[in-house]
């Protein structure tokens, strides 16, 4: 049982460390993106939740964006400095 509990602490420890790649996260914003038109087609929650709900997706919104930037102009560094 204790071998147990330190390979599930070293497992939940470790994890964090390796860091989910950009697809990943562009699905899962999908994803959360899809279930927020659903839950405002359904107009069954309130003001507050649904502002919430809306300020969580443009901040989602606003990663995405940053996250193409950010490799879009790692893209044209490394296409500026291939000497092929």
């Amino acid at each position: 049982m204790l071998k147990g509990i330190i390979a599930a602490l070293a497992l939940g420890l470790a994890l964090p460390a390796l860091a989910e790649s950009d697809t990943v996260k562009d699905v899962k914003d999908t994803a959360s993106d899809a279930q927020d038109t659903a839950k405002d087609k359904l107009g069954t929650d309130s003001g507050v939740t649904k502002a919430k709900r809306h300020a969580k997706r443009s901040v989602r919104n606003a990663k995405k964006d940053a996250r193409h930037k950010k490799n879009a102009v790692k893209k044209d560094v490394k296409d500026a400095t291939d000497s092929k």
